[in-house]
């Protein structure tokens, strides 16, 4: 299956096959994609761009 999307890793993802998160935002911006970087081709969490904006708020330090 040919994937289409752009892929960023985390920052906090290293390669020594610890925590690796993997984000795509296609366009329209209306749903984001995560998945295992470990693992292109595993199952994908899909979340709405509100949920992840909300997200992305209260992760920030000191939120």
């Amino acid at each position: 299956m040919s994937d289409a999307r752009t892929w960023f890793k985390s920052s906090y993802s290293d390669d020594e096959g610890g925590a690796c998160v993997e984000v795509a935002i296609p366009a329209p911006k209306m749903t984001v994609h995560v998945r295992d970087s470990k693992i292109p081709a595993s199952p994908e969490l899909r979340i709405e761009a509100p949920a992840w904006s909300a997200f992305i708020s209260a992760a920030q330090p000191g939120a």
